[in-house]
């Protein structure tokens, strides 16, 4: 899988690792909120986001994927995609 960088193009996965999927973190303490968000991942079929983080570069990524074909559509940089 080849997975689009912001700052040095397309680069191969080896080059990335997988954070999870791109969710807002729930403000504030402790809550059930945080619990879900720990704990309890949906696991889709289709289209999803998730955070990967470009080791040589250090940036993170916001890549838009299929879960089904592995094809990936697209990669922001996580501050520009508020995750």
């Amino acid at each position: 899988m080849r997975i689009p960088c912001p700052h040095c193009g397309t680069r191969d996965l080896r080059e990335f690792t997988y954070q999870g999927a791109a969710l807002a973190q729930p403000e504030g303490d402790w809550s059930p909120d945080w619990d879900s968000y720990l704990h309890l991942r949906d696991n889709p079929a289709g289209e999803t986001r998730d955070r990967w983080y470009h080791n040589p570069c250090g940036t993170w990524v916001v890549v838009t994927r299929d879960t089904v074909s592995h094809a990936v559509t697209g990669g922001i940089a996580a501050r520009e995609a508020g995750a």
